[in-house]
């Protein structure tokens, strides 16, 4: 992938580094937080997640993370996930543009606005 043309998110490959943002984990922990950060509107299933991990990967956003700390619990089927300088980078450009949208979404009215009768 080239640097300056970083590949276009979609909402479940934002939401994955967004979960690795806060540090490495492993599938099943990522569907949680996603999961608990939405109250459940969004949960994202194995299929998409791991194919959603295999593309970030392949464009070089995620990474799988070195071995377990010894104070970590061990489950050698767990592969855990962590972000990349890159992935970084990416998650931060994507943060940034969707605190402008829901900034015009604000200002729009669109986050206040009561259910109108028609």
């Amino acid at each position: 992938m080239a640097k300056g043309n970083p590949p276009p998110l979609t909402p479940a490959a934002f939401q994955v580094l967004l979960a690795l943002a806060r540090g490495r984990a492993h599938g099943y922990g990522i569907m949680g937080f996603v999961t608990e950060l939405t109250d459940g509107s969004v949960q994202l299933g194995p299929g998409t997640l791991y194919r959603t991990l295999s593309r970030l990967a392949a464009d070089g956003l995620v990474e799988e993370a070195p071995d377990m700390r010894e104070d970590e619990p061990h489950d050698a089927r767990r592969r855990y996930y962590q972000l990349t300088e890159q992935g970084w980078d990416v998650a931060t450009r994507e943060a940034r543009l969707l605190a402008r949208l829901a900034s015009a979404a604000a200002e729009a009215g669109l986050l206040d606005r009561r259910e109108r009768s028609a």
